[in-house]
């Protein structure tokens, strides 16, 4: 173990930062300052560097071109630990919060996207956002929960059964509202998110609730970053991140993270999503910080203790 903690702490800031946080427990004095890190150097200073300084954008858009859109880079850096309060964090949250709510809907046949909103949410509430559109979001989220108690983008079309990709980025927008202290209707999202837990649960993290089979092969490959895409690894981070007690449904999803390591010890990045990026932060087939580190925690919460 301590190979592999020596190997995380020798790469980028947010690496550092969450090794720290996740593995190490170490006091927020010493989290402070290496999250400061984040924004500076490294990975979130590249980030920032690619930052229309004009127009408070990345690629020029909102959400597309993917994945170099303000809201896959915004979601980028809130994903390496950047400090909430940078203030091109902020700026360019609300300016997206501005572009991409507009409710009521006014063109014909034109329905909000849930992943949006889920995105939304993740990101302006992880930087404490008051603003109205907040609101209106949780409301539209809660009206278009499914009876088996997740979410679909599709969901005019789609009418009995919820998407795993888009419950899970509804699930961790609605994390970060009720971890930052905001109020408005927080018992009925509980709930929400407690059947939304149960939904992910039934499935296994990524099987068929009727057939048992394999959804989707690339649910169980190891990718990074997961974009709007749901797996078995960001499943388990989730929980862990949440705090969720042990399910015995977890099993499956544990024992095949536990097959994805490698001989030398770490785990790799086995895929990733087409699209634009403003720079690759790992190389796939290569050994991951990323899904090392983030394996690491789910096996702490999880899967017990590994030796080197």
């Amino acid at each position: 173990m301590n190979a592999l903690i020596d190997w995380l702490l020798a790469g980028d800031p947010a690496i550092i930062y969450q090794t720290h946080r996740d593995l190490l427990r170490s006091d927020d004095e010493i989290l402070l300052g290496l999250q400061g890190q984040i924004h500076k150097s490294g990975w979130g200073a590249e980030f920032l560097s690619k930052r229309d300084t004009q127009t408070g954008m990345w690629g020029k858009g909102a959400y597309s071109p993917k994945w170099i859109s303000t809201t896959y880079t915004l979601l980028d850096l809130k994903n390496l630990g950047i400090a909430p309060q940078v203030p091109e964090y902020i700026e360019s949250s609300v300016l997206i919060l501005d572009r991409l709510w507009a409710f009521p809907v006014k063109e014909k046949d034109r329905y909000l996207d849930l992943c949006i909103c889920g995105m939304l949410l993740n990101l302006c509430c992880y930087g404490k956002i008051e603003h109205l559109k907040i609101v209106e979001i949780i409301d539209f989220v809660l009206e278009k929960q499914f009876a088996d108690g997740g979410w679909n983008c599709r969901w005019e079309v789609d009418h009995d059964h919820s998407s795993l990709h888009t419950t899970i980025n509804v699930l961790e927008g609605l994390t970060e509202y009720i971890e930052n202290g905001y109020s408005y209707r927080n018992q009925e999202i509980r709930e929400a998110m407690a059947g939304a837990h149960e939904f992910i649960l039934m499935h296994q993290l990524y099987r068929s609730d009727r057939t048992g089979k394999v959804i989707d092969h690339r649910m169980t490959m190891l990718s990074y970053p997961s974009r709007w895409k749901f797996d078995a690894l960001r499943g388990l981070d989730y929980f862990q991140s949440i705090e969720m007690p042990y399910d015995s449904r977890m099993v499956d999803a544990i024992a095949l993270l536990k097959k994805k390591r490698r001989k030398d010890g770490f785990w790799p990045v086995q895929q990733k999503y087409a699209g634009r990026v403003h720079f690759d932060m790992e190389q796939t087939g290569k050994p991951s910080r990323w899904n090392t580190l983030r394996a690491l925690r789910v096996l702490k919460r999880y899967g017990g203790e590994l030796d080197d």
